[in-house]
């Protein structure tokens, strides 16, 4: 574009600009004429975020800041291209706009902004229902990720939320789980709104439940989203906590809400299977180390599985890492000598304060006792 083109442009869009935002429009030729990018970048980035904006967006992108778009950091030229995006009619046209977008910043020293334009791409593929094509956009997103010494992080939690969503489509809750988790590390949560946020809670909890790989929780117990759960959703956060101390009863208590819960329902013998294996893992830990030989018995009546079952669960314990020890099938015991390290809620620490206790007291004894029987030996 020519220098009176542009100028031209800039008038016209400055008497369609809402008043408030006129003097940015104007400030805009200003910074242009001066060559002074950096601070133009800002102003449009303003701009850009202001909503009254909006219909002013799309005609911007393509007919000023192209102009000077290889001069200005192509980071930002991406999220303004974004923010553009979102102004186009339809997915189709949204998809074009952004791939072409990507091919633009596809360069050797702008591999972080092809990256944050792919991602973006991914996106709308999954709002086109395009799952195969959102997959090769994170997967091309992914790999060059991993060669990256060091990138904004914008760019990586774009990456993970978009991941996310990919993963929620697919029903894979336990990579779902790992990449929201991922995403809310990337930023401030108070970045999102409220209703985002009780949502990401809401998804998460439900992720880690139903999951057949996530059998440790701490990661989202400990987490400040967990707090945005509404009030008719404290229950998950009560089951969540349920599970991680292996509390049968208060499983049996929120038991309705499961069934009252399609996702839930649905996996409800999974459920059953996991509080099982947490109400193990939490009778091994209240044990003190040199008494974790435990009989199928004693299992059965801390676990309430049937008696005949018990191999079963030790057995698929063991195989999830959750324990470690070994089996006697003949004498009916199992051995363990470890325990998956978890989050502990009071009454967990109270306990093993209670442990520490019993351990110091033990000590001292057996101090008492050898320097007792030893005092002819001290002598000498």
């Amino acid at each position: 574009m020519d220098h009176d083109t542009i100028l031209n442009f800039l008038v016209e869009q400055a008497d369609n600009t809402r008043e408030e935002l006129q003097d940015v429009v104007f400030g805009f030729e200003d910074l242009w004429e001066r060559k002074l990018w950096h601070q133009l970048t800002d102003a449009l980035v303003m701009f850009f975020n202001h909503p009254g904006s909006a219909s002013q967006r799309l005609p911007f992108y393509e007919s000023f800041i192209l102009s000077f778009s290889d001069k200005i950091n192509q980071l930002r030229l991406v999220s303004l291209a974004l923010i553009a995006a979102e102004q186009c009619k339809d997915g189709q046209e949204r998809l074009t706009f952004l791939t072409t977008v990507a091919n633009k910043v596809n360069k050797p020293n702008s591999q972080d902004a092809y990256v944050y334009a792919s991602v973006g791409v991914a996106r709308v593929n999954m709002e086109l229902t395009d799952l195969e094509g959102a997959r090769r956009e994170l997967w091309k997103s992914e790999k060059a990720l991993d060669g990256f010494d060091s990138v904004e992080t914008i760019v990586h939690a774009a990456f993970y939320r978009t991941n996310a969503e990919y993963y929620q489509l697919k029903f894979d809750f336990a990579a779902y789980y790992r990449n929201a988790l991922l995403f809310l590390a990337c930023i401030n949560i108070e970045d999102l709104t409220p209703a985002e946020r009780e949502r990401r809670a809401y998804d998460l909890s439900l992720a880690a439940l139903v999951s057949d790989t996530i059998y440790n929780f701490g990661e989202l117990l400990l987490h400040p989203i967990l707090n945005s759960l509404n009030d008719n959703e404290k229950w998950l956060r009560d089951l969540l906590f349920a599970f991680n101390r292996g509390d049968l009863a208060a499983y049996d208590v929120l038991a309705g809400h499961i069934s009252s819960h399609p996702l839930l329902e649905q996996h409800k013998e999974a459920l059953r299977q996991k509080i099982y294996l947490a109400a193990l893992t939490e009778a091994v830990f209240r044990r003190p180390p040199h008494d974790r030989a435990m009989t199928f018995a004693t299992i059965s009546e801390e676990t309430k599985v049937q008696p005949d079952e018990i191999e079963h669960l030790v057995m698929k314990a063991l195989s999830l890492g959750l324990l470690r020890g070994s089996i006697d099938q003949v004498d009916e015991i199992a051995r363990i000598n470890w325990v998956q390290p978890k989050v502990l809620d009071m009454k967990q620490i109270d306990d093993m304060r209670g442990r520490l206790q019993d351990w110091d007291s033990t000590v001292n004894s057996l101090g008492n006792w050898i320097e007792l029987k030893g005092q002819d030996v001290w002598a000498a």
